[in-house]
């Protein structure tokens, strides 16, 4: 099937289209505000940037989504998830506009970060919730089509918020005064997508009644517990595990892409900071195309191949492309590989998704998501540390750009292993393997 004939499936489900509409907005407005952080910190014309810079500001826009993993599980697993939407975007929109005003006021950078922080550390609450909640409004058969069309779409979102994000800056000004317009413009839009999420029944997104369950307080002081509880879960099942393993490689090997290719563009390709800018842009919309195409042809791919096919034929296909291009180290073949990554990336998380949400029963499912984001993100940081250690001044490293490869192909390898050991176990996605 089409993206677009996918996507009209699920859409004939009222409170699917509702959910829908609340990611597109959100993740919109979440594309402004990373173009906005990260303009502010990797290619603000009035400083240098250093690959250990990079990484820091990657852990400022990332690792709140790892910290605050666990206390989200335990909330949304407990809180009424369709509240948690209408809610959350109306704090963050108000974290904007203060982290816009310390802005606008020249405060030190470390201030401007801990309300970037807070801003992020929100949005981990509303992103888990949204993950939570998919399987409540569409039927378990269309459960694929909607993984490769509801996430994919909010990632593109985010793109084309980024998008925006770069032409505002053109508009406003690269200064200090124009990112916190930009901050603005995100709030606004963000809280718009609590206006949608209102249009939801207070239960319809679960979570499921559990009367044994422990009351939230109870949950708070045991929250590693709790956390151990979800990867139990999730470690007793060789599909999700695995999934999880592979994804983790995939965006560990993603952080170190990242740092490589802001870091080349920023002083190898040139050293005006706007035409820096101006190209990672480029990047970003070749990534962003990437994630279109890999929602078009992921349900198409895992009818006719097993998951676990398709998912070590991904990684490969990264590692392999990634180095076959970018070892010339010429400007255009950088984003050649951003959408290759972003084709072959996408498609195992869209793949990874699934195998969750199919497997993990759902008064599990906030915990285990809440794993899935302390790794998709962490894993980012990790990479763009190991980067800021063996990356050049310029970025120009053939070691790097080795190791990405060489451990995209070990990842395939080690993940066909683990489903080839437990190929009694329940098949997700039929077809030839």
């Amino acid at each position: 099937m089409s993206y677009v004939s996918d996507l009209r499936v699920v859409l004939r489900e009222r409170n699917f289209r509702r959910l829908f509409g609340t990611r597109l907005v959100s993740q919109f407005s979440d594309g402004i505000f990373q173009f906005a952080v990260g303009g502010y910190a990797f290619f603000n014309p009035e400083k240098q940037t250093t690959a250990a810079e990079v990484a820091a500001g990657l852990a400022v826009l990332l690792l709140p989504y790892s910290l605050l993993g666990p206390f989200a599980g335990v909330f949304i697993d407990r809180w009424s998830r369709r509240q948690i939407l209408v809610i959350a975007p109306v704090i963050r929109g108000v974290l904007l506009l203060v982290a816009a005003a310390l802005l606008a006021a020249h405060a030190p950078t470390p201030i401007f970060y801990v309300a970037a922080l807070g801003v992020l550390g929100v949005n981990r609450f509303f992103l888990a919730a949204l993950g939570a909640s998919l399987p409540h409004v569409v039927s378990p058969e269309r459960l694929m089509i909607a993984n490769a069309v509801t996430p994919t779409s909010g990632t593109v979102a985010t793109f084309l918020g980024a998008g925006v994000g770069y032409g505002l800056r053109l508009a406003l000004g690269a200064d200090d005064r124009g990112a916190a317009l930009l901050l603005v413009c995100s709030a606004l839009i963000f809280c718009a997508s609590a206006l949608i999420a209102r249009t939801m029944h207070r239960t319809l997104l679960g979570p499921a009644n559990d009367p044994d369950r422990p009351q939230a307080r109870d949950a708070v002081r045991g929250v590693l517990s709790g956390l151990s509880d979800g990867a139990r879960h999730v470690a007793r099942m060789r599909g999700p595990a695995g999934a999880l393993g592979a994804l983790s490689v995939h965006r560990f090997l993603y952080g170190m892409s990242i740092a490589l290719v802001v870091m080349l563009y920023r002083y190898y390709f040139t050293s005006d900071t706007e035409a820096a800018l101006r190209d990672v842009t480029r990047v970003v919309i070749a990534s962003g195309a990437g994630y279109f195409v890999a929602a078009l042809i992921t349900p198409w791919a895992t009818e006719r191949f097993r998951i676990e096919t398709w998912i070590p034929a991904m990684l490969a296909t990264c590692g392999v492309l990634e180095f076959a291009f970018c070892v010339s180290f010429q400007e255009w073949s950088f984003v050649v590989a951003g959408f290759v990554l972003g084709v072959a990336g996408q498609s195992v998380k869209i793949c990874t998704d699934t195998v969750v949400q199919r497997d993990v029963e759902d008064a599990y499912l906030g915990r285990v998501f809440s794993i899935y984001d302390m790794l998709f993100n962490g894993m980012t940081v990790i990479g763009a540390v190991l980067s800021a250690a063996l990356l050049p001044a310029n970025g120009k490293s053939y070691t790097a750009l080795g190791v990405i490869t060489a451990v995209y192909l070990l990842g395939a390898v080690a993940y066909r292993l683990h489903v080839r050991a437990g190929s009694g176990s329940e098949v997700l996605a039929s077809g030839p393997g």
